[in-house]
């Protein structure tokens, strides 16, 4: 039981049978570093909330906790999970990096394939496959974006070399080998600091999304936007929506049944597709700013994947080299990416 977790038991004698009932309410903290106004609040987060206690006929409610609302630093969300500090949290993977490594391998470029549905149900139904990374959490869901493309507040990315130099802004490790890669200074900022970043020149610009762009008015910022054609993606990040283990493990058998019902595969298909959904927004955003939006031709393309490849073979080294088989996480994260596909 955590701090922030109020578990309220009354006992209530029922006169006419002589018998006596247990009625439980349970009172649950979500913690998250996004603004109210952001689509993981508004759309996703509190619509799941307010099903849990519909589900649950009021037995549970959950309250959000928006924007570091209960102190601390998006980076440590996971440790405020993990030890109690929060009852449930929605964080990136990213934000620890090294805690999960073999959850990295869906973020990678050439594995995730710009589709959020397709990687959000690979991940989920990949679990027992990842299990490992969330041993001191419980895991209600995991999720990704529709994947990241370049966004610049200073020069246009028409060719790979033009990418070289360029400061961006990075999700995580596997995101700062996509710019390396092609030549740029990866920095490394939660993204609720983008914005000031950028208007201050301490980046050129970004890999991330187009779902983020309304929520940090980065329409105002941006001058360029360059992605890979057929909906293709610089990789992705991968985000965690998980329950510290001992408040979920302290919940009653019934109340335990809605939070799953609530959880991983039975989410992961309306959780992908909200997020692809989420897309259109940043993308109307761009286009009434008048920011020009670049797909790379594939002649240009080609040397992007070329450099990506190499992210890749750069991760199943560094992993196997710690134990673990990253050639087959790549082979059955693709596998598993393609059978959503299907």
């Amino acid at each position: 039981m955590t701090r922030f977790s109020k578990f309220f038991c009354t006992t209530a004698v029922a006169v006419i049978t002589g018998t006596s009932a247990l009625a439980q309410e349970v009172t649950l903290i979500m913690h998250h570093f996004l603004p109210p106004v952001a689509n993981a609040h508004k759309v996703m987060l509190e619509p799941w909330a307010d099903k849990i206690e519909a589900d649950s006929n009021g037995r549970i409610a959950v309250e959000i906790a928006p924007a570091m609302a209960m102190g601390g630093r998006p980076n440590e969300l996971y440790g405020q999970v993990r030890d109690g500090t929060a009852d449930i949290v929605w964080t990136l993977l990213g934000y620890t990096p090294g805690v999960f490594p073999r959850s990295e391998v869906f973020e990678l470029p050439l594995v995730h394939a710009g589709s959020a549905t397709d990687t959000t149900i690979a991940l989920n139904a990949s679990l027992d496959l990842l299990a490992e990374d969330f041993e001191d959490v419980h895991v209600l869901f995991l999720h990704s974006h529709d994947g990241n493309l370049i966004h610049s507040a200073t020069e246009p990315v028409r060719s790979f070399e033009d990418a070289a130099g360029l400061k961006l802004r990075t999700p995580g490790r596997t995101g700062a080998w996509v710019s390396e890669g092609m030549g740029a200074e990866p920095v490394g900022l939660p993204v609720p600091a983008l914005p000031e970043a950028m208007s201050k020149g301490v980046v050129d610009g970004a890999l991330t999304t187009y779902e983020i762009v309304p929520a940090l008015n980065l329409q105002e910022l941006d001058r360029f936007t360059t992605e890979l054609p057929n909906g293709d993606r610089f990789g992705t990040a991968v985000f965690m929506v998980a329950m510290n283990k001992d408040v979920y493990e302290d919940l009653p058998d019934d109340l335990k049944a809605v939070i799953d019902a609530n959880s991983r595969e039975n989410v992961a298909a309306e959780i992908g597709a909200m997020w692809e959904g989420f897309e259109q927004s940043g993308i109307d955003a761009l286009q009434s700013a008048g920011v020009e939006n670049i797909v790379l031709p594939e002649e240009e393309a080609a040397k992007f994947r070329a450099a990506n490849e190499q992210v890749v073979q750069r991760w199943i080294e560094e992993v196997s080299a710690k134990g673990i088989d990253g050639a087959e996480l790549v082979e059955a994260a693709r596998a598993a990416i393609a059978d959503a596909a299907r």
